[in-house]
């Protein structure tokens, strides 16, 4: 088996200056958004290959496994790519919290615009 992404899914993506793909992580059956993080090519041939969400960290500068410390994993059920090639989406079943804070998701303790009542 290959460790190397495959050509067809390379050649699709359009990545940022540093080499990136943005990646949205949504939960399986909800839909509701988890997180966002990057990806490089690595990091989604090991996606697509053993289903565990792995990523690319810009401040650590390497690949990261989702859970693999704080045992709070996403396994990755479904993988698209956006219509311009330049965000992926990780549909997911999550274990613990998302967020490196330990809340359910990235997006829970900001918010700027509530929903307007019913």
């Amino acid at each position: 088996m290959s460790d190397t992404l495959d050509p067809k899914i390379a050649g699709r993506l359009k990545r940022n200056a540093e080499g990136l793909v943005c990646a949205v992580a949504q939960q399986r059956g909800t839909g509701e958004v988890l997180m966002v993080a990057w990806m490089d090519d690595a990091a989604l041939h090991r996606t697509l290959t053993t289903r565990e969400a792995t990523y690319f960290s810009r401040s650590r500068g390497k690949q990261w496994i989702k859970g693999e410390t704080s045992g709070h994993t996403q396994r990755v059920h479904e993988v698209r790519l956006d219509c311009d090639g330049d965000t992926i989406l990780l549909v997911v079943d999550q274990e613990g919290g998302a967020c490196h804070t330990g809340d359910r998701t990235c997006f829970d303790a900001d918010e700027l615009l509530a929903p307007p009542p019913a």
